[in-house]
């Protein structure tokens, strides 16, 4: 049962099965959106997912927007802004590991210096396209970082990328309404799937067309 205000699920939560390990991780992460400090909690899932954590924020934006629909912009602005953050972390990591790199059979500075020069001239392009889509953002952050990528233009990308994906994410959930969450409980799996073809499709993206 759901509520007919939020549509946030009411009663005992669904039984999932041991190996649904996506399924748990979404249904942990999607608790915070009932909780105080969903605000907070929002920032740092934001932040993390710039640089380490797997889980998209748009599984906790979406509810909010839900749960507070006059918010929802300001919902936006908030995981765009620790997106954003957060992505610096990540080309720190990136910058900071390339010294372990080295020590990684294959790896060699003609390879670091032909990457350098790959994000140094379609950079912006590859950061902006994950910032978009969900190609995980977290693998362009680092990468920028171990290339060396210009850091202002890292910052333009991310900040328009992440800027568009995240509100245009609130701006539909505001307009679906409570309908959306029961639609993604009914259809879980096959939304994950479809999102694993997404995902694959945009790394093809970015080794073919650019």
């Amino acid at each position: 049962m759901y509520c007919r205000h939020c549509g946030a699920r009411i009663g005992e939560p669904k039984k999932v099965a041991w190996w649904h390990l996506h399924r748990r991780l979404y249904d942990w992460v999607l608790h915070f959106a009932h909780h105080r400090h969903s605000t907070t909690a929002l920032f740092c899932l934001s932040f993390a997912e710039s640089s380490f954590f797997p889980v998209p924020p748009d599984v906790l934006l979406g509810p909010l927007c839900l749960g507070a629909r006059r918010k929802s912009m300001w919902f936006a602005a908030v995981t765009t802004a620790a997106s954003f953050s957060g992505a610096f972390l990540g080309y720190l990591i990136g910058y900071a590991a390339i010294d372990l790199a080295l020590m990684i059979p294959g790896v060699t500075w003609e390879g670091i210096n032909w990457l350098k020069g790959e994000f140094a001239a379609r950079g912006q392009w590859y950061v902006f396209i994950a910032a978009l889509t969900p190609i995980p953002f977290k693998l362009l952050t680092i990468t920028a970082g171990f290339a060396r990528m210009n850091l202002l233009v890292f910052a333009l990308a991310c900040l328009v990328g992440r800027s568009m994906r995240f509100f245009a994410v609130a701006g539909a959930f505001w307009l679906i309404g409570p309908k959306a969450l029961p639609f993604i409980d009914r259809y879980f799996n096959w939304l994950v799937l479809l999102f694993v073809v997404l995902l694959v499709g945009g790394f093809v993206v970015v080794k073919y067309v650019f």
